[in-house]
This record gives structure tokens, sequence and C-alpha cells, in this order.
């Protein structure tokens, strides 16, 4: 007699279920978030710093101008007040400011012998650095006026923290 193997009743294959499930998805979800709540204000800090250098070249660029246009002219413009630096006879084509894409530029003439000025960076409105103004005269004194839309009052051109 032939021996017959123990028969078992067979089983249907089992597949492991594709997906996620909702647990998975909301832990993910909330992995996302914590990362972009703390990336998020990082990279827009770090937009605005690498903006803010567009100020301090054409400030500085500027205050070389004007030290050049004295040294012809023995004075910086013809009247004390806003907008008359380098304006003299003869003005020469830099004494407008170049279009810039974060900061609007003014110059004031001090002094009743126009014998000063100040010149100043204001963020644009709307822009990484609206609320950021910076100055600086004919001493060559560097400030900063408002910093992240606060008002200070710091002998430096702040661009990261609050202190020089």
């Amino acid at each position: 007699m032939r021996h017959r193997p123990h028969c078992r009743p067979q089983r249907a294959a089992t597949r492991p279920q594709a997906g996620f499930t909702l647990i998975e998805l909301m832990i993910t979800v909330a992995i996302i978030a914590i990362l972009a709540g703390v990336a998020l204000p990082s990279y827009r800090d770090y937009v605005r710093r690498g903006a803010i250098p567009e100020a301090l070249a054409h400030l500085s660029d500027y205050r070389v101008k004007m030290e050049q246009y004295f040294q012809d002219y023995k004075d910086f413009g013809t009247a004390a007040g806003a907008g008359n630096c380098a304006n003299g006879a003869g003005a020469p084509a830099w004494n407008a400011f170049p279009a810039a894409k974060y900061f609007t530029f003014s110059c004031s003439v001090t002094g009743a012998t126009r014998n000063g000025y100040t010149i100043t960076a204001t963020g644009n409105a709307g822009s990484v650095v609206a609320g950021h103004v910076y100055t600086i005269n004919e001493s060559n004194v560097q400030q900063t006026t408002q910093f992240k839309g606060q008002a200070v009052t710091k002998g430096c051109w702040l661009t990261r923290g609050s202190e020089c």
C-alpha cells in the first residue's frame, strides 16, 4: 500500500497591505511642518542678509565720489537740504543714484557752508529689507537708524544681530 503524505488544507497566500496607515501619514506631515517652521525663518533671514550689501556698497561708493566732488568744488552741493548733493555747475553724471533692487538712496547737504552731507539708504517697502535704514556722512560715520523695522541708534551698519 502506498503511503500518502498527510494532507493539510492549503491557506490562501497573504499579501502585505499596500499604502500607508493614517498614523504614518500624520507623523510625516508633522515632521515636515516642524522642519518648515524652522527652515523658513532661517531662509528669510539669509535672503535679507544677502540684500543688505547692496546698500552698503552704494553708500561707500557714493561717499568716495562725494569726497572727490569736494576736492573739485570745495563744497558738497549748491545748498543745504535734501537732493542737493554734488549738483553744482558741471555736476557729474553720477550724482543721481543708480537704480537698486532693494534700497532707495538719498543725500542731503548739511552746514551753512555746505561742508557736510548725509547719505541714506532706505529699504524698499515690500522687499526683504523693508524697515532697514543706513546712513553715512562726510566724517565716515556709519549708522544704522532702523533695523528689522525697529528704531536703533548704532554707530555701525548692522547686518545680522543687534550688536556691532
